[in-house]
C-alpha cells in the first residue's frame, strides 16, 4: 500500500516528530508510514486522515498485487 503522507505532511511544514505528537505515535512510527514498511492500523488511518481533513482513501493508496 502506498501513501500520500510525507506529501501532506510537508505541504504543512510539519517535521516527522510534530506530526508523531499529533498522532500519538513515535517518530519511528512515522518513518516506517512513509516509507512504506508499516501499515496503519484502522484507528491510526482514521486518526491520520481526520487530522489532514481528507479520506482514507486520498491518504491511502491500495494497488493490487499483479
Amino acid at each position: 500500500m502506498n501513501n500520500r503522507l510525507r506529501e501532506l505532511r510537508e505541504e504543512r511544514g510539519w517535521s516527522q516528530g510534530q506530526l508523531a505528537e499529533l498522532l500519538g505515535v513515535s517518530r519511528q512510527t512515522v518513518n516506517a508510514l512513509e516509507t512504506g514498511r508499516y501499515d496503519p492500523s484502522l484507528p491510526l488511518a482514521f486518526r491520520i486522515a481526520r487530522l489532514f481533513g481528507t479520506a482514507i482513501e486520498a491518504v491511502f493508496l491500495y494497488e493490487e498485487e499483479s
